[in-house]
């Protein structure tokens, strides 16, 4: 029988120093992920016909992206500007969160809900249109928050 409980904690061992293994290559792996391996699910949405997050070609300043096809205006466009936007935060009042991250250059996502808080890290990375008219930036770097509303 001493042979047996020898084996039975080798074997208890072995577990263990596995599960350090595999506890420390997934730290490792959620600290410092490979970028290009990495990919974001799309923003939950409340409908799919309310957020339309879209990748553009390039808009001059006199362009209008701010009417689709279907006609209406958005409540809220955002169209990152830069070759990354630091954080950009979209929140449904008393809802889902619509967008939570970085975005790349000429991304936009907009939102056609009545209420929605907006969060920019750098408001000048970013145009925003609010019901179709553009918000003018703040100073460089600058983090603003505001809550935008649907007119009419």
């Amino acid at each position: 029988m001493g042979v047996a409980r020898l084996v039975l904690a080798g074997l208890a061992v072995l577990a263990f120093v596995a599960l350090i293994v595999v506890g420390v290559l997934s730290l490792v792996g959620a600290l410092d992920p490979d970028p290009e391996s990495v990919t974001l699910p799309p923003p939950p949405t409340s409908s799919p016909a309310d957020v339309t997050p879209m990748a553009v070609a390039p808009t001059g300043p006199t362009a209008s992206a701010a009417a689709p096809a279907s006609g209406r205006v958005p409540t809220v466009l955002v169209q990152c500007e830069r070759d990354r936007c630091p954080m950009v935060f979209l929140k449904v009042v008393g809802g889902d969160v619509l967008l939570n991250r970085e975005m790349v250059k000429d991304e936009q996502v907009q939102s056609f809900d009545a209420k929605i808080d907006v969060v920019l890290a750098d408001s000048t990375a970013v145009r925003v249109q609010v019901n179709g008219a553009v918000r003018p930036p703040g100073e460089s770097g600058e983090r603003q928050e505001f809550t935008v509303s649907r007119d009419g």
